[in-house]
């Protein structure tokens, strides 16, 4: 599953491209996804596909694909202080991303099937309490794991407001899953190759809505000995005193921070790679290539001696310097498009260095009439160096190419004033940002910790166990 969304460079990139297909909704889950980086939830030396649009798969270790954890956020409908219950939590990122919503009188609970998924995803979940900044911008609820095949669960032990369950369920265990709901929660799990929302409105009824089409594996069916004994779902443990305090004091904190910088709370980060949409259209040049004809001995452009101008031919090879005849209409087109670029340019750089005039590369209509009032003399003289040349090099032609390639740029700078707009880069307008900025939740939750009158154990316990 997943390729739905472009990868992204990074976390918030990645985010952007989920909210501009829509998968993700409403600014809630927007920013409790910005707020947890998805790499950090991958195994070392696996990270490279982290902000892809992908499911990924190490091991044991599983993570489904970003759109599916979004649309599975925004069908949850979380809200703080709810009861969530996650079957098949892995290595815990979708738990710590609602643990955000949930906020600190949730509760938030993640059944694994694998022992060593379920220590990589508590080691996870200390990680992201000692190093990340989400946690002075949103109240947290840590989640609670505990191993083992959640179809051999104690039924009926305990009903939640919000399940969700990772694997598809077949339709025998519909019933025994659905039995962990609240009456009015909400149960999300892929059946029937469909991602589906199920309300339960009253004690034997339901209501049913599918959200996308999705292919998970089967919940995996416990074993005959699996079958004998059955486990029980985390234990919960209200808040202490000490704790209740912490999260009132910060709360009040985090209000002060949000009166005196209003625009914080709301700020949308924007990518670092800034999207530069480069569409460069090449204009269109108009070249001009002379037809020959075998018989035709009219020689190129006349060189002045007195101009003081470098002989043209030089740069040519010694069997060139005697072109051939080049129509009238052909001359005309030629003639008019030289007068078209005479004000951007006079001359064309030769390989060598040299100046060459546009004016000697093609015969005016006097040579032309001058040469053909001599052909009827040449044509008796078989040993003319300029007859063993019946053709003009085509080197001259294609240093015009090469003229016209690279005075493209300018050409569209002054003439195409619209195909200059294509060509710039295109860039989004700035935006508030929160990373990478002095004005952060984290800086300005310290400095305000930091002046309170207390000691300095308490405020490093005011700030999770993190130094100021």
């Amino acid at each position: 599953m997943g390729g739905a969304v472009s990868a992204g460079e990074d976390n918030d990139e990645l985010i952007d491209n989920l909210v501009d297909a829509e998968y993700i909704k409403t600014p809630a889950v927007e920013k409790v996804f910005r707020a947890v980086d998805r790499a950090d939830y991958y195994a070392e030396g696996c990270k490279e596909n982290a902000y892809r649009d992908l499911a990924w798969k190490h091991g044991n270790l599983h993570l489904s694909a970003p759109c599916i954890y979004s649309e599975v956020l925004e069908a949850l409908l979380l809200q703080p202080g709810l009861s969530f219950l996650n079957l098949g939590s892995g290595t815990g990122y979708l738990s710590t991303v609602a643990g955000l919503i949930l906020g600190p009188y949730g509760v938030n609970h993640g059944v694994e099937l694998h022992e060593d998924v379920m220590l990589y995803a508590c080691r996870k979940v200390r990680e992201f309490l000692q190093t990340s900044n989400a946690l002075d911008e949103h109240e947290f609820c840590k989640p609670s794991f505990v191993s083992g095949n959640c179809l051999v669960l104690e039924a009926g032990s305990r009903r939640y407001d919000r399940v969700y369950c990772g694997a598809a369920c077949p339709p025998e265990h519909c019933a025994f899953i659905k039995n962990f709901v609240k009456i009015g929660g909400i149960l999300v799990m892929p059946f029937n190759d469909q991602l589906v929302q199920v309300r339960r409105t009253g004690e034997n009824s339901w209501q049913d809505r599918n959200i996308l089409p999705v292919s998970f594996a089967m919940l995996v069916q416990p074993s005959p000995k699996e079958r004998l004994t059955t486990f029980s779902l985390p234990d919960f443990h209200p808040s202490s005193l000490q704790e209740l305090s912490r999260i009132s004091i910060r709360r009040v904190l985090r209000s002060q921070v949000d009166r005196e910088h209003p625009t914080l709370k709301d700020c949308r980060r924007t990518t670092p790679a800034a999207k530069k949409k480069k569409q460069a259209k090449r204009r269109v040049q108009r070249i001009v290539i002379p037809i020959f004809e075998e018989s035709d001995d009219s020689s190129g452009g006349r060189f002045d001696p007195q101009s003081g101008d470098d002989d043209p031919r030089d740069g040519m090879p010694q069997t060139s310097r005697r072109g051939n005849h080049i129509t009238a209409m052909i001359e005309h087109i030629m003639n008019e498009e030289r007068r078209m670029d005479e004000d951007s340019s006079n001359g064309i750089a030769d390989d060598s260095g040299n100046a060459v005039d546009i004016e000697s590369l093609a015969p005016s209509r006097e040579d032309e009439r001058i040469d053909q009032r001599k052909r009827g003399a040449e044509d008796d003289d078989h040993h003319d160096p300029r007859r063993r040349n019946g053709r003009r090099t085509k080197s001259v032609v294609w240093k015009r190419v090469a003229f016209d390639e690279y005075d493209m740029k300018p050409a569209d700078e002054g003439v195409n004033s619209a195909a200059k707009e294509e060509e710039e880069e295109v860039v989004e307008p700035p935006v508030a940002t929160t990373s990478g900025s002095e004005l952060t939740y984290t800086v300005l939750m310290r400095q305000k910790i930091s002046v309170l009158p207390l000691p300095h154990m308490l405020k490093v316990y005011l700030n999770h166990d993190r130094e100021l």
